[in-house]
């Protein structure tokens, strides 16, 4: 298995940036692909942004959400085995719950990070 801490959310201004960290309890170059998921309230979980195996990644590598896309970036620090998602041009209804998902490790979610966007 494998623990996952994310940090990095807060309140934010419209417009404004956050970046969002993963920290992953083991060697993350081990691990194929990571993601990021948001839950807003009375909502459903939603895929954000996603490393894509090399297998199925057909030349494209990161996955987009449309409604992130151009905004947020996902990337990773293998030495610092961290995840991060840099968010940029913050929008009120990007408030919600964000988490870090190891793809190689079914189930496994961290606590979350709450990233609240006044207008």
């Amino acid at each position: 298995q494998v623990q996952l801490v994310e940090s990095g959310g807060g309140l934010v201004q419209a417009g404004g940036s956050l970046r969002l960290s993963c920290a992953v309890s083991r060697d993350i170059s081990s691990i194929k692909s990571m993601g990021w998921y948001r839950q807003a309230p009375g909502k459903e979980r939603e895929l954000v942004a996603r490393e894509l195996d090399a297998a199925d990644s057909g030349g494209s590598s990161i996955y987009y959400a449309y409604f992130v896309k151009g905004r947020f970036t996902i990337s990773r620090d293998n030495a610092a085995n961290t995840l991060y998602l840099q968010m940029n041009s913050l929008k009120p209804e990007d408030t919600a719950w964000y988490s870090c998902a190891a793809y190689d490790y079914p189930g496994s979610w961290g606590q979350g990070t709450q990233v609240t966007v006044s207008s």
